[in-house]
């Protein structure tokens, strides 16, 4: 019977390897030629010679294969241009071993090259990463038993430094991977590094991934390195990479201290300044006070950023806005918007009022009236909740006749919520008109409810409000855009919870900013702390209003309150009530937050001589570590773990 190779099979062969096949063809009449497929070679069974007609694989994974009694290691490597790598193969029974690269013995100088000893050496130029089989089979018999490998090739990596990136702190590290994986990048002064960004990972078939680097000093020399898992087991590191930081924007001056022998929660400091306005307003300190992360935008004389929230797509949320007591008409540059912004301050998604308003227009929602819903501004506070939605606070405007104690026609200043999808749409939208006495107004009439903060019960996925010109924190029936509205109760003096644990109705709080969550649960019996900042404190005598940045007064302080509520038994027991001295009296902004190590995290936004940001123990009896800022004002401070979602810096 006359045997001939097939075209197919013919391709990858060498002109030596088709001689010698051609002899065995000669020399063995009986041979039948037969084409197996196994993953990804085909052999000539009986004639001991086979090739891959695939000289490379494109993309994907790549997968090791194995039959009979070869076997290699590793199965998984990741390797850079140039790069040599020893495999290993034996064969159970013995004999030699044929070492073939893409299919193609001894391979070529595009898929990379393997000795009679598995030392293979990784192709000098690739554009974009490349998997390569590299296979070790059994001379006698290489249909029957062999075993292949994957080397994962890496091309170069490009790093783009502070500069190029738009900003003068972040780097952007790109690398190209040759199947899915993750990609983090260590940094620092020194070769020894000591800092990680978190893991970006690539798509599903690898390809370009891009990692900001940020968390560095200004008008510094950093080392980087690329870390690379691939999604096979196969990690490889980059080589080294060197840039050097920019002179970053003027930001207020930060003084820090702590206590001898304490031990701060570790991470990062985030700053929210709002006095003076003509300064960076959200920037990133370490904990000894040096600036390593800013964000700079084009705005107007009046808007502010208002709050700054770390996404777990490694984004930052922000809303920036003017203040919702203040009308604004024609600001040259004026931003009122609520944005996504990556590390580097590049806009990632945003909507805007005037957006949000046409969205509104168009829509069925509704007040209780049948108003179409118009807001003047973003203010305060905005939240990304787990679905992917966004809910801000909106001013909202309503003209009234003869209210008791205002004769004529008032415009009162309320607040909406809004809760807008992924694509910006309105879905939901609450307001305090509906809910809410307008004839109910401790202070500052006609600015009415002046909410500043929310946060969202993760285990009934309902919203508690900061209000601060009621003095209350009121629970709203919203589960996810779907709730009726409802005020489910009301926090604080003539609220719906009796105090224990302090006298009322002194110890409650009063024109209180910066909620959060003390305890793992958010309903049934759970925890809260905020900055009870004091403006209208009430004691038996009757209400005291403090004046702002004046000489301190006995009856004019700032708190910070941690609270068990009890939701069967409607009781608000004060656990801890830190009261620092009269001279921390902020009138406004200011945060409160439980740290992982269970010490508070208080920040007394303006105190006469600036903010003062504390870290306390959980009995809130001893200062762990402080940072002043002086002549300056921060609405909100927070201790992080990192600028990047789960690292620990």
């Amino acid at each position: 019977m006359r045997t001939s190779p097939s075209p197919e099979v013919s391709r990858g062969f060498d002109t030596r390897l088709a001689r010698r096949f051609r002899r065995c063809l000669r020399n063995v009449r009986a041979c039948v030629a037969q084409r197996l497929i196994f993953g990804s070679l085909a052999f000539i069974s009986g004639c001991g010679y086979f090739v891959n007609p695939n000289a490379v694989i494109p993309s994907g994974p790549g997968t090791p294969s194995q039959s009979g009694s070869v076997t290699i290691s590793p199965t998984y490597v990741a390797l850079s241009t140039g790069q040599k790598f020893q495999f290993t193969a034996t064969a159970a029974g013995g004999g030699p071993l044929e070492w073939l690269v893409n299919g193609v013995v001894g391979g070529a100088p595009a898929t990379g090259q393997v000795d009679t000893s598995g030392n293979y050496t990784a192709p000098a130029v690739i554009t974009q990463g490349e998997n390569i089989s590299v296979t070790a089979a059994l001379v006698s018999s290489p249909a029957q038993n062999y075993a292949t490998a994957v080397a994962a090739i890496i091309p170069g990596s490009q790093v783009s430094c502070p500069g190029a990136t738009g900003s003068p702190l972040v780097a952007a590290y790109s690398i190209n991977l040759p199947s899915s994986g993750k990609v983090s990048v260590e940094f620092g002064k020194t070769t020894d590094y000591g800092r990680n960004t978190w893991q970006v990972p690539s798509a599903a078939q690898g390809g370009q991934v891009k990692v900001l680097v940020a968390g560095m000093m200004g008008n510094t020399l950093y080392h980087m390195r690329a870390k690379v898992t691939l999604d096979n087991g196969a990690s490889y590191s980059d080589v080294d990479h060197t840039c050097t930081t920019g002179i970053p924007p003027p930001t207020p001056a930060v003084q820090i201290s702590s206590a001898s022998g304490a031990t701060p929660q570790p991470g990062i400091e985030i700053w929210n300044t709002v006095i003076p306005s003509n300064v960076i307003q959200a920037y990133a300190t370490d904990l000894q006070g040096n600036i390593i992360w800013t964000y700079l935008y084009q705005g107007s004389t009046v808007d502010l950023i208002q709050g700054i929230q770390l996404l777990p797509n490694g984004n930052m949320l922000m809303l920036i806005s003017y203040l919702s007591s203040t009308t604004v008409n024609g600001t040259l540059g004026l931003v009122n918007d609520v944005r996504e912004v990556d590390l580097a301050g590049n806009l990632v998604r945003e909507i805007t009022m005037d957006t949000l308003n046409q969205k509104l227009a168009s829509s069925s929602l509704r007040d209780a009236s049948g108003n179409v819903y118009a807001f003047k501004s973003f203010h305060h506070s905005v939240i990304a909740l787990p679905n992917g939605h966004w809910v801000m606070l909106a001013t909202y405007n309503k003209s009234y006749s003869n209210l008791t104690g205002y004769p004529g026609t008032t415009s009162v200043i309320g607040d909406a919520i809004v809760d807008v999808d992924a694509n910006g749409n309105p879905d939901w939208v609450w307001n305090t008109f509906d809910h809410l006495d307008v004839n109910r107004h401790p202070m500052n009439f006609p600015d009415w409810t002046h909410s500043n903060d929310m946060v969202y019960s993760i285990d009934d996925h309902n919203l508690l409000l900061s209000i601060r010109h009621q003095n209350w924190i009121i629970k709203i029936n919203f589960v996810d855009g779907t709730g009726s509205g409802n005020v489910m109760w009301k926090l604080g003096e003539g609220g719906d919870f009796k105090l224990a644990g302090g006298t009322d109705p002194t110890d409650w709080f009063y024109a209180q900013h910066g909620l959060s969550f003390f305890s793992p649960n958010t309903t049934g019996v759970f925890r809260l702390g905020l900055l009870d900042n004091g403006n209208d404190r009430m004691f038996p005598s009757g209400p005291v209003f403090c004046a702002p940045l004046k000489p301190p007064l006995a009856s004019c302080y700032s708190t910070i309150p941690v609270l068990e509520l009890n939701e069967s038994a409607m009781t608000a027991t004060l656990i801890t009530h830190y009261q620092p001295p009269p001279s921390y009296f902020s009138f406004f902004g200011g945060n409160a937050d439980l740290l992982p190590n269970g010490d508070i995290h208080a920040n007394f936004s303006a105190a006469v001589t600036g903010a003062i940001v504390q870290e306390l123990n959980p009995q809130a009896t001893q200062v762990i570590w402080q940072g002043t800022t002086p002549n300056a004002y921060q609405f909100h401070a927070y201790r992080w773990p990192s600028l990047y979602p789960g690292i620990q810096w």
